[in-house]
């Protein structure tokens, strides 16, 4: 026999060996396996700490408005006749709104305010700023943020379905008038004033316009 065919074998025998060393270390798998068995539950799964009790109050009205007042149902009326509508983000909505008007405003920018104001509110603010310009004046105005802010009243018309929530905002911002020279001649870029306002929104409830208009910006 020659010497090739012996190594050719010794490997051979070699490699039966490891194969059968495997099996006994690694164990095989024919066809499938039992599934692990369900795991014995020790008792009945613990109920709920919290339940939904129906017919209990609103809580997205009642944060924000008395339960029962004309308000609350108002606004339980805007719910449904728009059940997506939402009390808490309409207020968020609101909040941001508010900035963005104010500094459209203070900037003189009113093309993008323009989709959420009133007809009227949007024209008195043409006036003022158009008044500003005539006078050579401009506005520097930096926006803090919105301290306070409470739901104050809301109606809604049965006949045509318009609602109507009023906010009181409560907001602090800097703010300096300058005159056609440069100079300042009214307000500070450093000291913070408070401003409050109180505004109306209005909107048909389940119409496809989503936006809420500015209709009244009593002070």
């Amino acid at each position: 026999m020659n010497s090739p065919l012996i190594q050719l074998l010794v490997l051979a025998g070699i490699a039966v060996f490891l194969i059968l060393r495997l099996k006994n270390v690694l164990g095989t798998r024919d066809g499938f396996e039992q599934p692990p068995l369900p795991r014995q539950d020790s008792g009945p799964s613990p109920r709920p700490d919290l339940e939904v009790i129906e017919g209990g109050p609103d809580l997205d009205i009642t944060d924000h408005v008395d339960e029962g007042s004309d308000a609350a149902e108002a606004l339980a009326g805007m719910k449904r006749l728009e059940p997506s509508f939402h009390v808490a983000d309409f207020l968020q909505g609101a909040r941001g709104a508010y900035e963005m008007i104010v500094m459209g405003y203070e900037n003189g920018e009113l093309s993008d305010i323009q989709p959420i104001l009133a007809e009227d509110i949007y024209e008195s603010f043409v006036d003022g700023v158009a008044a500003r310009e005539d006078q050579g004046l401009t506005i520097e105005a930096e926006f803090i943020g919105v301290r306070e802010m409470k739901l104050v009243n809301a109606t809604l018309d049965e006949d045509t379905n318009e609602a109507e929530i009023t906010i009181r905002f409560v907001a602090e911002l800097t703010s300096a008038v300058r005159d056609n020279g440069g100079d300042i001649i009214e307000g500070s870029l450093t000291e913070v004033k408070r401003q409050k306002d109180t505004w109306s929104f209005a909107r048909i409830m389940g119409a496809d316009d989503p936006n809420w208009l500015l209709v009244s910006t009593d002070a």
